[in-house]
């Protein structure tokens, strides 16, 4: 696997380190995919509770987890899964009855190449010389790449193909700087302000791979805070439901 080791260019909003914060704080780790979308979301949350300061950092869902276990200070864990927060509880990180779905996903392929040919998957990666697909160790979006591209068939074949980023946010940078000729993204990605209308993308049949159900989960700092419990009932509200569907996502 060649795991190429990329900075993201994140918003400032969620550039901040992990660290120790006070009464009225919450520090909130979410999935890569979340990039474009946490910041609206933090947005809405302030209006909603205007004496709660929010702190997000962005990472693979994989290495967030690792961060929590090994002390992390987060309050919030907003995993690309379901399978991360459950780990994250069975190793008595999270509390597991804070444990709920928020948001489903959607895989895209995504190019800035003419070449490649978007009529389909599979004849986009039968074209496609590089192809970026994020960590299937710590993306569960590189997870449901590898599982589409195995039921169509094709996998054997893409294989050599493959360049990795660590997360979904660096596969869409290999794709935007043309170190890849199309990658398997987030839709929220693509539909980000920042990324809106730039390269041209295919959905990728959701009948294809497991459902990207994401789910957000208190961690045992977070339950002593209230603020934390307060910003995770808020992704189940109208304005927070309303933000993720514009980016794309499916909301229960």
């Amino acid at each position: 696997m060649r795991l190429f080791k990329y900075l993201l260019l994140l918003p400032a909003a969620v550039l901040a380190s992990p660290r120790q914060l006070g009464a009225g704080h919450v520090s909130v780790a979410a999935a890569a995919n979340l990039v474009y979308v946490i910041e609206p979301l933090n947005a809405a949350f302030a209006k909603a509770a205007p004496d709660a300061d929010v702190v997000s950092e962005i990472g693979a869902s994989g290495g967030l987890v690792a961060q929590i276990q090994n002390g992390a200070p987060y309050d919030v864990f907003l995993s690309a899964d379901t399978d991360y927060p459950k780990k994250l509880v069975k190793a008595g990180g999270a509390t597991a009855d804070s444990l709920f779905v928020f948001a489903k996903g959607r895989l895209v392929l995504w190019t800035f190449n003419p070449a490649v040919d978007l009529s389909s998957v599979s004849s986009a990666v039968g074209v496609a010389a590089k192809i970026a697909v994020a960590n299937p160790e710590t993306a569960p979006y590189g997870r449901a790449a590898l599982e589409a591209l195995g039921r169509l068939g094709i996998a054997d074949a893409v294989k050599p193909k493959l360049v990795y980023g660590e997360s979904v946010s660096q596969t869409a940078q290999f794709v935007s700087s043309g170190n890849a000729d199309a990658g398997f993204v987030a839709l929220s990605l693509v539909l980000s302000p920042k990324l809106k209308d730039k390269g041209r993308w295919v959905e990728v049949p959701a009948d294809l791979y497991t459902p990207i159900l994401q789910a957000g989960v208190l961690t045992k700092k977070g339950a002593l805070n209230p603020d934390a419990k307060r910003y995770l009932e808020f992704l189940s509200s109208p304005e927070a439901k309303a933000i993720l569907s514009r980016f794309g996502y499916g909301v229960p």
